[in-house]
């Protein structure tokens, strides 16, 4: 992987995702004592940055692949990106999803005409279920991070970060991004290696589950022990990529794991501040950002996705006099 593979990305995805915003809002500096700038990937097409790995890896397929339909797996915010970019090229697609994916997320992929079929996430193994499905069917499974065509689609947005830093006057400064499995945090990180140095990526996760900060201490890749308890389903994954942990060990700080509470805290300032809406998974790196401060420096961070349950969102938008 390198920035070439991320540049001739870029080029397949021009005219279809998004150059998302980089925004600041005065009254979030002041809660945070320094400058946050927040790049809203919740505003890409689906709802999150996932768009832009699936229409990379799509766009990437030989045309008889493409025709023969995909297969992924996913909580959600792939499943959406990969459906829809399905259905831009015309083509079927297959998501494997858990049971105990928010309902809005298993809506939204059937409603980009995909079919979905549903595991349990305690008991199944997903990856296992993809691959079989995608044998008998002659599907092209699609990952949601260790594709290294979906990593170069998420390094897209390193490449946006970098040039509207310098627009903005960001000098040094780490960029906090939400992390599962590693596919967004390892492409910003290789786009920024290339484009803007002086930017650091370290990754957030959901306490309990931080699978990639504790691998980044031992300097080998760490298992979760369970899949289930925290309401950030989005960045929930069992272990960093193959492809993804030797990008996140060369080019990344140290992890960030935050608590549920806060994540939902980050939602309700990220409403009532800058007008965008969140979903947990997508608020972590937020959430480190205005509860958990190392440094007085500027701080650039990833808003991931923003496909949330209604009830999620009023709850957290409950807890805002507790931010402000």
């Amino acid at each position: 992987m390198n920035i070439d593979r991320i540049v001739a990305a870029a080029e397949r995805l021009a005219g279809h995702a998004h150059c998302t915003p980089l925004l600041n809002a005065p009254l979030l500096d002041e809660t945070a004592g320094r400058r946050i700038f927040v790049k809203a990937e919740c505003l890409q097409r689906t709802g999150s940055f996932k768009y832009r790995g699936a229409r990379s890896a799509l766009s990437a397929l030989p045309q008889q692949a493409r025709e023969r339909g995909v297969l992924a797996f996913s909580s959600g915010n792939h499943a959406q990106g990969v459906a829809c970019a399905a259905r831009e090229f015309g083509i079927s697609a297959v998501i494997v999803m858990p049971g105990d994916a928010p309902a809005l997320k298993i809506a939204n992929t059937r409603a980009y005409g995909a079919e979905v079929v549903l595991y349990d996430r305690t008991t199944g193994d997903r990856d296992a279920i993809g691959t079989t499905l995608a044998d008998e069917r002659g599907l092209s499974l699609i990952k949601p991070f260790d594709n290294e065509d979906v990593i170069a689609g998420q390094g897209t947005c390193g490449l946006e970060i970098a040039a509207q830093a310098t627009e903005a006057g960001v000098g040094e400064a780490d960029v906090l991004v939400p992390c599962g499995g590693g596919g967004l945090s390892s492409g910003i990180a290789l786009a920024l290696e290339a484009r803007a140095p002086h930017l650091r990526v370290r990754p957030v996760e959901p306490k309990g589950f931080d699978d990639v900060a504790r691998s980044l201490i031992a300097g080998t890749p760490r298992t979760n022990a369970r899949m289930t308890g925290s309401i950030c389903d989005a960045i929930v994954t069992p272990t960093p990529g193959q492809l993804t942990f030797p990008i996140l060990k060369r080019l990344c700080g140290p992890g960030i794991a935050v608590p549920d509470e806060d994540a939902l805290r980050a939602i309700a300032a990220a409403f009532f501040r800058l007008r965008i809406v969140l979903e947990p998974g997508g608020a972590v790196a937020l959430a480190a950002a205005l509860l958990h401060r190392a440094s007085d420096q500027d701080v650039i961070v990833v808003a991931s996705g923003g496909n949330v349950d209604s009830t999620v969102f009023r709850n957290a938008l409950s807890r805002f006099g507790k931010t402000d």
